[in-house]
């Protein structure tokens, strides 16, 4: 009997471990590519389940703020973190800044050359600039920031096609909605035909921080905290800069 009972145990002990219930991590569009390797790594290194709630911040946090369920939430700017934070909606302590990024000019292949020449004289060719409906969309509102430390707002105002994300505004250039668009360095990575015309340097543009913090709500706020951990590793570091995203360095 002792015998059958050791064997039972043994048995016991060989069965595999049930998966466990994913978190759920609300973040930026822009960070699709980058966050969806990132979990795959996270996973081979012994991690949990990931699933992502990928949408314009504005919209995440709202989602959040009205109670939608979440785990982790990685903003593209400050100021949705901030709605968020203010509504009691996430751990504060747990906040950090996660990456930056920079902006970047888009245009279709045979208007890249006008645009890196001519952007930042307006000329008519550029009937039409997309950009993150500067409203509400992170993107947006860095991109209308640009143009107006620019001098070029006013000018490019009534040509601005504004979309509901980043990616929106890269995919208008693809298909011929826009002759350029105004968006993440990080997002030509997945562009398809759109180019790269040209890269608005660090000092011309605004400081561009993604914030992350563990949902107030969640019931696997250990597992959220593991998984933003991992975010930190070297391992995922490597990954967020082949992405070109800009990792802060240790302790910041």
């Amino acid at each position: 009997m002792i015998r059958l009972a050791f064997l039972v145990v043994v048995a016991a002990l060989a069965l595999p471990q049930a998966p466990s219930e994913p978190i759920t991590v609300a973040a930026a569009v822009s960070l699709t590519d980058a966050l969806e390797e990132a979990a795959k790594a996270y996973g081979a290194a012994g991690g949990g389940p990931v699933r992502f709630n990928l949408a314009g911040s504005n919209v995440l946090a709202r989602q959040i703020v009205n109670g939608a369920p979440a785990d982790l939430f990685i903003s593209a700017d400050e100021a949705q973190m901030a709605v968020v934070e203010k509504a009691g909606a996430i751990l504060a302590s747990s906040r950090i800044d996660l990456v930056g990024n920079q902006l970047a000019v888009a245009a279709a292949p045979e208007k890249a050359e006008l645009v890196r020449q001519q952007f930042a004289r307006a000329p008519a060719e550029i009937r039409r600039l997309a950009i993150g409906d500067p409203a509400a969309v992170p993107a947006g509102v860095y991109a209308k920031r640009y143009l107006e430390q620019k001098n070029l707002w006013s000018v490019y105002e009534s040509r601005i096609v504004p979309t509901t994300n980043v990616r929106a505004a890269l995919t208008a250039v693809e298909t011929g909605g826009a002759d350029a668009a105004i968006v993440y360095l990080t997002d030509l990575t997945a562009a398809r035909s759109a180019v790269l015309a040209f890269v608005v340097p660090a000092g011309e543009g605004p400081r561009i921080v993604y914030p992350a913090a563990v949902v107030a709500s969640s019931r696997k706020q250990a597992e959220a905290q593991r998984f933003l951990a991992f975010l930190r590793r070297p391992e995922a570091s490597a990954i967020f800069t082949r992405y070109k995203f800009v990792v802060p360095p240790p302790g910041h």
